[in-house]
């Protein structure tokens, strides 16, 4: 993933409108355990690249409150199960009136997002668009 980033963040970048403009770009973040074991956050790496195009500070504003398990396999109810609570801002994060773009690498059902979203708006956040590198289609089977 580390040699992809950049050149993955420039194509999300391009994806991104040239008019509309951010106060932070937040990464969704892994839990301490996770990303110990992966040794890098997949969409901070993201985030990284976008930071740079666009000039906009990353921060990392999100925390895991809770391990989750792997969304692999779950339903869309067992994801926002599993999701629910998952997410935090982090103490002493006021994001007032600030406009936010969330950068995950795939979206499933949402539920990720919605979560950090959800949590993010606690903080004081008056917009959270959310930019992802793919989309998975569960419909498809092959």
């Amino acid at each position: 993933m580390r040699p992809l980033a950049p050149g993955l963040s420039l194509l999300m970048n391009r994806a991104l409108s040239i008019d509309e403009r951010y106060d932070f770009i937040v990464p969704v973040p892994l839990h301490w355990r996770r990303r110990w074991r992966r040794g890098f956050n997949q969409a901070e790496l993201l985030a990284r690249g976008i930071s740079e195009h666009r000039q906009v500070p990353i921060l990392n504003a999100l925390r895991r409150a809770k391990p989750t398990a792997t969304q692999a396999g779950l339903t869309s109810a067992g994801r926002r199960r599993n999701m629910a609570g998952a997410f935090q801002p982090r103490t002493g994060i006021d994001l007032t009136g600030k406009k936010i773009l969330l950068i995950d690498d795939v979206f499933t059902t949402g539920a990720t997002a919605s979560a950090c979203a959800l949590a993010l708006k606690k903080a004081g956040a008056e917009t959270v668009s959310l930019l992802t590198l793919a989309r998975a289609d569960r419909r498809w089977r092959p």
